[in-house]
C-alpha cells in the first residue's frame, strides 16, 4: 500500500499472473480501474475495510455500505475480477450485538440479490479472534450456503480461532487467503513462519478455489511461495504464484 496501484501491479505482474487488489486507500478502484487494463493480470478484489460495515445497525450506514459493494461489483465485472472478498461486519459493543446481527441478515439478503445480477462471485471472509467481528465459526457457513453466497477461507484467521480443521472439514471455500501465525494473534506471517501445518492444509483446499498469499510484506510473499512449492503434497502451486496481496 506504500506504492501507487500502477507501481504495485507492475511489481506483481513480474512475479505472477493473479493479483488481489485491496480496493481501499491508494488502491481504491473508483476512478482508477483503467490501471487494471494496462496489465496482463487476472484479478480478485478485496472490498474496502476502513469505512464499510454491513452489520451496522444504522440503516443509513448499512445501505451505504451495500451501495459501495454494488458499485465495486460493477468495477469487478469490467476488469474481469473473479472474486470479491467481503468482510461480514462488526459491532462496537455487546449491547448492540442483536441489532447488528439483524442488520447483517438484511445485508446478506441484499448481497444474495446482488449476486444474481453480477458475474463476480461474492465471497464472505471468516474473521480472526476479535470479539467485535461476526463470522468466526464454521456454523456461519450454513447461512452463506442457503443464500448461495461464496466463502473466503482465511487460513490464518481460522488458526487463531482454533477452528481451522473444522473449516477444512466443512469445505466449500471458493477463495482462500494463505498466511501464517503462531495461534495467538493474526500476525500475517509468511507461510511456514508460524505453527500452521500447510502440508495438511493445502491438499484439503477445494481444487477450484483461488489461492492468495496474504502476508504483511512482499518479501514474505516470495518466501511463502518458495515454502509452499517445497511441500511434497502440494500440487496447485508447483509452477507459479497464485497471487501477491497489495498490502
Amino acid at each position: 500500500m506504500d506504492k501507487s496501484l500502477e507501481e504495485a501491479l507492475e511489481l506483481i505482474s513480474s512475479r505472477t499472473d493473479l493479483a488481489e487488489i485491496l480496493a481501499d486507500g491508494p488502491h481504491s478502484l473508483f476512478g482508477t480501474e483503467e490501471t487494471c487494463h494496462s496489465f496482463d493480470l487476472r484479478y480478485t478484489v478485496h472490498a474496502p475495510v476502513a469505512d464499510i460495515n454491513i452489520a451496522s445497525d444504522n440503516e443509513h450506514m448499512r445501505r451505504a455500505s451495500i451501495r459501495v459493494l454494488e458499485d465495486l461489483s460493477s468495477v469487478c465485472d469490467r476488469i474481469g475480477a473473479t472474486r470479491l472478498v467481503i468482510h461480514p461486519g462488526h459491532i462496537w459493543g455487546e449491547e448492540m450485538r442483536d441489532a447488528a446481527a439483524r442488520a447483517l441478515d438484511r445485508s446478506l439478503d441484499d448481497l444474495a440479490t446482488l449476486q444474481r445480477e453480477v458475474d463476480v462471485r461474492l465471497a464472505i471472509e471468516n474473521m480472526g479472534a476479535w470479539d467485535i467481528c461476526f463470522f468466526r465459526e464454521p456454523e456461519f457457513l450454513g447461512r452463506l450456503s442457503a443464500l448461495e453466497l461464496g466463502f473466503t477461507l482465511d487460513v490464518g484467521h481460522a488458526h487463531v480461532n482454533s477452528n481451522l480443521e473444522a473449516f477444512l472439514r466443512e469445505g466449500g471455500a471458493i477463495h482462500v487467503h494463505l498466511h501464517d501465525n503462531c495461534g495467538n494473534r493474526d500476525a500475517h506471517l509468511g507461510c511456514g513462519e508460524g505453527s500452521i501445518d500447510f502440508s495438511r492444509v493445502m491438499p484439503a483446499l477445494p481444487r477450484g478455489a483461488t489461492k492468495v498469499i496474504e502476508p504483511i510484506s512482499f518479501d514474505r510473499y516470495e518466501r511463502s511461495l518458495e515454502y509452499l512449492r517445497s511441500l511434497p503434497a502440494e500440487q496447485s502451486l508447483h509452477r507459479r504464484a497464485e497471487r501477491a496481496e497489495l498490502f
